[in-house]
């Protein structure tokens, strides 16, 4: 049967009335937290710490916890301002403990797919009355999971888990924790269960996309705290675990709750001010609460709290929803409280604002509430509606603007003062809403329930262990060769054959701008020596026994070097690169006729080979990406040393770094805000070169600097790089080769704040990507404004014209396999290539400097939503888990199992700036 939509009223506050009540009912000018909103960031790592236990060993405790101690001493050790961050280690996840105190100034960072279990032994919480684990007339015997006393600008991060396992029986009893928490209920006597995390006497600290569960009592419970932010957390605890609170703050100041999940026993947070002072200027933020007491204020008002905003807030299923609460035990003053753009839904008392909580409460501190302002407040589904002021001198003083509930609810109103007319009005009349006649139903609500997340099943910041590092030493990495699910081992050792510096050889040919040229041995620029290689190659007056060698005297050399394919391996050699620089400079956006006019006399004599090359690109209408290198190279086994190539395309007279937002700001120079707009625009591009060595080189450039193609039909392209330079701002080591770094320092640009080291388009057969051992990843501004802003990766998607990775909002979106990668709205195709390019990058034993995103290096493709969106996939299972998920049946690609299993995304023993 067909249950009756509820009627709807709407209760409109008019500006008349408003005005007339002014001097009575003040403005909310400064209801919210006093700091600007900003998204906390993890700190740099201290040390890493591996998981040494898993899921069945934690459920299988029988003495205490055993990583009790070794937590502690790692918190000890690590200094103020750093992190300790817990990490999966194969297949141990689990993190075991008992109560832990956090050094004040350190962090903990938890990676997705991490756990951290509180112990069920009652005696690694107890404070020493042995009482932890029992009921009597005091409660309190136990210590919280984790406390926090006296820090600042800490906190606890990561997209791990902190499971308090409530529901789990303790040892040595019959009951769960929850179990005593009720019983102790049942008796009229108080629990001695633990917290799971207090802080206390604090400033600046913040809780960042955390998942906490299962608590045995409150979640997260903050006294004399000023400055506190919980964005994007997640607590979920079931509904039937007593006092189990989401986030209680106290006695404390400017407070910041958004963006995050809570469904739990008790009230999902409980703004309270006892004994230690008043609570103001809390922002509450776009959260979505769903079991639970709701969103409350009490029942301890005794300090007062004031300057209270709630706004962009889905309650669905707590008991309460909007709630104040206390009474004459423990009352005070709450005012200047704003709920603005509030929906909720399946709530027994949706709308609850009541001075006499306490039935037999009994004292002489009386509450009072005034200033409530409720804006664009929405209840959905009938329930009780209780404003309950204390008496006729101390009223319930409320405001209603566009103020909606369904004219089922039952109404319970005493000493409640409004400063509508209209609402005043239509308490009057037997507590009954009577609908205005311009009455509508607010659809504001339409979509602003969302389902309980799930934690995601990656984790974002996967650790190696040794056996699987031992597959990424660089004569393993670059030990195959052959097509993509096909190599064959071809043993390459680079460091075995080292390419020789310029003291230890007899040039062939010699560049030096200084010196006049004979155009056979001896050139002013290094194209026109290659030039003579290619000619003297086709005229077979080489020698085919050994490699070319080309001496670059130092000095600047304007213009562009092509190095087609050769019958002999080149060398080309300098003595010294920070004084021995190839510069061109320009971008993806100039035309052919542009490129033509700047480069053309360099290549009127150039071999057909070369000459190709140019034309290749000359024809364009615009160049592109790949027709931007300064350095093109096709020559088999190529090598370089003590050379810089550069890109100066947007660098000549960089200003001082200014503020720019977005991969594709506007820069004058390499930074600010002017005409320029930031292209591609690459150092050096490596066309299908297998065995290619680069030893104290440096590539400079901006976007992409750096191409490695692999050969015909994905063809392995062996690269490696030693004690090498590489910078750039976004995507500026790319390609589908593999390439190895080792000892090498990987530097970042500029203030962008989408920007990526790599983005390697490696086949999901191919053996390897890219491996970075015992380098550096650094940056170049001194001062802290770019910590956490910048990725290792983004797995290079093809700028996919179509997704089938997530819901586009365009009508009738469709992606589906076929035979090309197009999109004419709404639908389009996409290739099984395409699919398969899923790019591979792992770092070893390097350090990662704190520009780099502390919690998600690895980067999705674009954002979700969007045509070329993508999620970061770190495995196999990644890949076919995604595609088995997506709008496209594997079975379309050709598909009947899931691909071997295969490491794309990793790191190992790296350290942490």
């Amino acid at each position: 049967m067909k249950q009756r939509q509820p009627q709807f009223t709407v209760v409109s506050r008019y500006a008349s009335v408003l005005l007339m009540m002014s001097s009575l009912f003040a403005a909310d000018v400064c209801a919210q937290d006093s700091r600007p909103l900003k998204e906390p960031l993890a700190p740099s790592i201290c040390q890493l710490l591996p998981a040494q236990l898993n899921m069945n060993e934690v459920d299988a405790q029988t003495l205490a916890a055993p990583d009790t101690q070794r937590l502690q001493q790692a918190i000890n050790q690590c200094p103020s301002g750093k992190a300790l961050r817990l990490v999966r280690h194969s297949d141990k996840n689990y993190f075991l403990t008992g109560a832990l105190q956090m050094k004040a100034g350190v962090s903990l960072v938890i990676d997705a797919g991490v756990v951290l279990a509180g112990s069920r032994l009652p005696a690694d919480y107890d404070k020493g009355e042995k009482s932890c684990g029992t009921v009597d007339q005091k409660g309190r015997g136990c210590r919280p999971l984790i406390s926090i006393v006296q820090s600042q600008n800490a906190g606890l991060f990561g997209d791990g888990v902190i499971d308090g396992q409530g529901g789990k029986n303790i040892l040595g009893g019959s009951e769960s924790w929850w179990e005593i928490a009720r019983r102790a209920q049942r008796e009229d006597l108080h629990q001695n269960v633990p917290r799971m995390l207090e802080i206390t006497q604090s400033r600046e600290m913040a809780l960042h996309r955390i998942w906490l569960k299962n608590s045995a009592n409150f979640h997260v419970t903050l006294n004399q705290v000023d400055g506190f932010t919980a964005w994007g957390i997640h607590i979920d605890t079931p509904a039937t675990a007593r006092n189990t609170d989401g986030i209680d703050p106290i006695s404390s100041r400017n407070i910041t709750i958004t963006k995050s999940y809570i469904r739990t026993g008790d009230d999902n947070v409980a703004i309270k001010a006892g004994n230690q002072g008043p609570t103001e200027n809390i922002t509450i933020s776009d959260n979505h609460f769903y079991s639970g007491h709701g969103m409350s204020i009490g029942s301890e008002t005794n300090g007062n709290i004031q300057h209270v905003l709630v706004e962009k807030l889905s309650i669905d299923g707590a008991t309460s929803g909007l709630r104040i609460k206390s009474d004459v035990s423990r009352g005070g003053l709450v005012q200047d409280v704003t709920y603005r753009d509030i929906c909720i839904q399946n709530s027994k008392a949706p709308l609850d604002f009541d001075t006499h909580y306490g039935k037999r409460a009994s004292g002489d501190l009386i509450p009072e509430y005034r200033d409530i302002h409720l804006e664009r407040v929405q209840v959905l589904t009938p329930g009780k509606l209780i404003f309950h002021g204390y008496d006729a001198t101390r009223p319930l003083r409320m405001s209603a603007n566009d103020l909606i509930v369904p004219e089922q609810s039952t109404i319970v109103r005493e000493n409640a003062l409004w400063s509508s007319a209209v609402v005043q009005s239509t308490l009057n009349q037997n507590f009954k809403w009577q609908p205005l006649q311009s009455a509508t139903k607010n659809t504001a609500c339409a979509n602003a329930f969302a389902a309980y997340p799930s934690p995601s099943p990656t984790d974002k910041r996967p650790q190696l262990n040794e056996a699987q590092a031992a597959h990424f030493p660089y004569d393993e990495v670059l030990g195959y060769a052959g097509l993509p699910g096909k190599e064959q081992r071809d043993i390459w050792d680079p460091l075995s054959s080292p390419v020789v510096h310029a003291q230890q050889i007899t040039p062939d040919y010699i560049v030096n701008a200084s010196e006049p040229a004979d155009g056979k041995l001896r050139f002013q620029r290094l194209q026109d020596a290659i030039n003579q290689i290619v000619t003297d190659d086709l005229a077979h007056r080489l020698p085919a026994s050994r490699r070319i060698t080309v001496l670059v005297e130092p000095g600047v050399y304007d213009g562009l070097v092509y190095i087609p394919e050769t019958s002999i391996p080149i060398s080309v050699i300098g003595r010294d690169a920070a004084t021995t620089r190839i510069r061109a400079n320009l971008d993806a956006a100039i035309t052919g006729t542009q490129y033509q006019e700047r480069f053309g006399a360099q290549f009127a004599q150039a071999p057909a080979a070369i000459a190709n090359m140019f034309d290749s690109i000359r024809i364009r209408p615009i160049i592109g990406t790949f027709g931007t290198a300064v350095l093109w190279v096709k020559s088999q086994a190529f090598q370089m040393r003590d050379i810089t190539i550069e890109n100066s395309y947007n660098k000549n007279g960089a200003p001082a770094p200014q503020a720019c937002e977005g991969a594709d700001c506007p820069g004058n120079g390499v930074y600010g805000k002017s005409l320029m707009v930031h292209h591609q625009a690459l150092a050096m591009m490596t066309d299908g070169v297998d065995k290619a060595q680069f030893e104290q080189v440096r590539l400079l450039g901006l976007q992409d600097t750096l191409y490695m193609r692999a050969g015909k039909s994905g063809q392995t392209a062996r690269h490696f790089f030693y004690h090498s330079y590489i910078e750039g701002d976004v995507d500026y080591i790319f390609g589908d080769a593999t390439a190895y770094f080792l000892e090498t320092e990987i530097r970042s640009l500029g203030p962008r704040t989408s920007s990526y080291v790599a983005a390697p388009s490696t086949n999901l057969n191919s053996r390897y990507g890219f491996v970075f051992n015992r380098c550096r990843f650094t940056h170049d501004q001194s001062s802290n404004a770019m910590a956490g802003k910048f990725y290792l990766v983004r797995q290079w998607f093809h700028n996919q014209r179509c997704t089938p990775y997530g819901k586009v909002p365009i009508d009738g979106y469709r992606c589906e396999a076929g035979t090309t990668d197009q999109f004419v709205s709404p639908s389009g195709t996409i290739t099984r290539q395409t699919i398969e390019t899923v790019g591979k990058m792992i770092v070893l034993n390097s350090v990662i400097g704190a520009h780099i995103h502390p919690l998600t290096p690895w980067s999705d493709w674009n954002k979700n939503g969007t045509l070329p969106y993508r999620p970061a996939q770190f495995n196999s299972d990644d890949f076919w888990r995604n595609l088995s998920a997506s709008t496209i049946s594997p079975t379309a690609f050709g598909y009947q199992t899931a691909p071997a299993p295969m490491q794309f995304l990793g790191e190992f023993n790296n350290q942490y700036e």
